[in-house]
């Protein structure tokens, strides 16, 4: 049997709810499930988009945290479609690594960075819901690895040269089908419908279960979420209503177009009218 407890979304949680250290068990938990390690947060660290501001409309949200590692984990919740997401979170990766670099700091220092996205949305095309990316040099006739020798490995205090550069999690929140086929799975659940089944054993997630009720919310706390969520459906509104009108404007200029052609090629205007489906007067005005 299933446990229907409403939960607040984890993008809300993230703002205002796991901002402090009694609730890092949480936030631990899910990324010791998706990197597949125990994780422990150092500290919270402060980052571009996690500032609360008086108009706490932004469809976007993350955290940053340091690990016990020294490591750099970025969480970002993104609902608003964006074509050009891949290039951004190559430029948060990009930016965090110079914000930690110390002058005069040897390469060798340089932080690790792992950046994690939740979409609700597709930032590329494929099947799958779950996608991971890092760097690796591939011999170009070989076809081998490269791959850090001893002195390297004791430099960097890493094993392979993926654990050198930034890190990649894609997860893509509305493809997921509902189907928990393991732990990560059922983290993904909760992002997807906002409650958590009674028999998921994942990390973190019976935390997040009695942290994230929404009936142990004030009343202020409640308003203030519904009005975040009634913000998240307006921008989702906006979004597929300006798409929707970009498509026909882009219809209409086909049209246009094509007809341009028949009529710079002689075809008769009637034939235009009929192919086109423009009047007469607007393929005169050609």
């Amino acid at each position: 049997m299933s446990n229907t407890k409403k939960l607040v979304s984890f993008d809300w949680a993230i703002k205002r709810l796991l901002r402090n250290k009694p609730s890092f068990g949480i936030f631990e938990g899910f990324l010791s499930e998706l990197l597949r390690e125990d994780i422990k947060i150092k500290s919270l660290l402060e980052s571009e988009s996690n500032r609360e501001t008086k108009d706490d409309r932004s469809n976007r949200v993350d955290m940053l945290v340091e690990n016990s590692k020294g490591e750099l984990i970025i969480v970002e919740v993104q609902r608003e479609t964006e074509y050009d997401y891949l290039q951004r979170i190559l430029f948060g990766a990009s930016k965090l690594l110079l914000e930690y670099m110390k002058k005069s700091m040897p390469y060798s220092t340089i932080k690790k960075v792992i950046s994690i996205s939740l979409v609700y949305f597709d930032p590329g095309v494929g099947e799958d819901y779950a996608y991971h990316g890092l760097t690796q040099f591939i011999g170009l006739n070989k076809k081998d690895i490269l791959e850090l020798n001893s002195v390297q490995q004791e430099l960097y205090k890493k094993e392979k040269i993926s654990d050198i550069y930034p890190e990649y999690y894609l997860l893509k929140i509305n493809q997921f089908d509902d189907i928990a086929r393991n732990t990560i799975d059922e983290w993904i659940y909760f992002f997807k419908n906002e409650t958590i089944r009674d028999d998921f054993t994942a990390k973190g997630l019976k935390e997040a279960g009695e942290e994230l009720d929404m009936m142990k919310m004030s009343e202020e706390e409640r308003r203030e979420y519904e009005a975040y969520q009634e913000s998240l459906r307006y921008q989702a509104s906006m979004f597929e209503s300006s798409y929707k009108a970009g498509e026909k404007k882009g219809e209409k200029k086909g049209k246009f177009d094509r007809a341009k052609i028949l009529k710079d090629n002689g075809v008769d205007i009637d034939i235009i009218i009929k192919s086109s489906g423009l009047s007469r007067e607007e393929i005169e005005k050609l």
